[in-house]
């Protein structure tokens, strides 16, 4: 029996297990989850200064956006399983208001933000998370330097977070392998000036992630390396945004509505796609070209928001 329906199948009766429990299975990863769950959505350092990452492992979703200087950061998404302490935590962009669209009402945690950015947070639906609005939640790390030693406790910042929702549905669809694909076992995705890697492993059915093209991600706390079920590679237009950093580069805002060409990774395979959103609110749709959905595998999803022609 392949795989991914063994995966599916296990899903099912870990549901069928829990009859009569408050679980559902997650729109963000196919696998049970708490019902009411509430999304928790975290801004996370990538640069070398800032990793290992602490916490980024136990999450359903995280999603790789472009920065100033060619550079990315993490969004980590929440919402199954919290960690003790996530981070290095840092400041929030443009597109993460976008991306989080899609979500409902989900709580975003970042370390602050440029003074451009403050209108449209305001707006957004989700409920902003930081040291301010917050403080209980973060603490300092006096083993490093600012600004990648500032970390949050996802329960207490869930705490903070009083009008956060569970997650709505998001887009994605998770099923058993779909036939065809090319065969991958690694696959290097440039942004920029930055790199990341990813290595099937076979034996865990996982990606590993390889930030920098160098070795693969172990969390701060030890273990194994991290690893996801499925990769979506979405090709993005990026624009300039209203905000530059401190030395003045321009932060770039990555286009996650109406649509664009993409790439499947799950099961040692590479699938094309498309991707189209036709507004923040709106799932995003990820279709093969028989125009139907590209299934993911249940299990836990990076989205890699690689800008176009990159």
């Amino acid at each position: 029996m392949p795989r991914g329906l063994l995966v599916l199948l296990a899903a099912a009766l870990l549901v069928s297990g829990c009859a009569g429990s408050d679980t559902r299975a997650s729109p963000l990863t196919g696998t049970p989850a708490p019902a009411d769950a509430p999304a928790l959505a975290v801004k996370v350092d990538n640069s070398p200064a800032g990793r290992p990452w602490t916490g980024v492992e136990d999450a359903d979703v995280v999603y790789v956006e472009p920065v100033e200087g060619g550079t990315t950061r993490l969004l980590a998404v929440f919402s199954s399983r919290l960690p003790a302490s996530v981070g290095p935590v840092r400041s929030a962009r443009e597109s993460d208001v976008t991306v989080l669209g899609a979500y409902g009402r989900p709580g975003l945690a970042f370390s602050g933000s440029a003074p451009e950015l403050a209108g449209t947070l305001a707006g957004a639906s989700l409920v902003p998370l930081t040291p301010q609005t917050a403080g209980s939640a973060f603490r300092r790390d006096a083993a490093r330097r600012a600004p990648v030693n500032l970390y949050a406790d996802p329960a207490a910042l869930l705490a903070a977070a009083g009008g956060a929702s569970p997650p709505r549905d998001i887009g994605f669809r998770f099923g058993a392998t779909p036939s065809g694909g090319e065969v991958v076992r690694h696959r290097d995705v440039v942004f920029g000036t930055a790199e990341l890697g990813l290595t099937w492993n076979a034996v865990r059915g996982r990606w590993l992630v390889e930030p920098g093209g160098g070795d693969p991600a172990v969390p701060a706390t030890g273990g194994e390396p991290i690893g996801v079920a499925t990769v979506l590679i979405q090709r993005v237009t990026t624009r300039p945004s209203a905000i530059r950093d401190a030395a003045g580069a321009v932060s770039p805002y990555a286009v996650t509505t109406g649509e664009g060409e993409a790439e499947v990774l799950r099961d040692g395979r590479a699938y094309p796609a498309r991707w189209s959103r036709p507004t923040p609110t709106d799932p995003t749709a990820v279709l093969g070209p028989d125009r139907r959905p590209v299934a993911f595998a249940p299990g836990p999803v990076w989205v890699l928001l690689v800008p176009a022609g990159g």
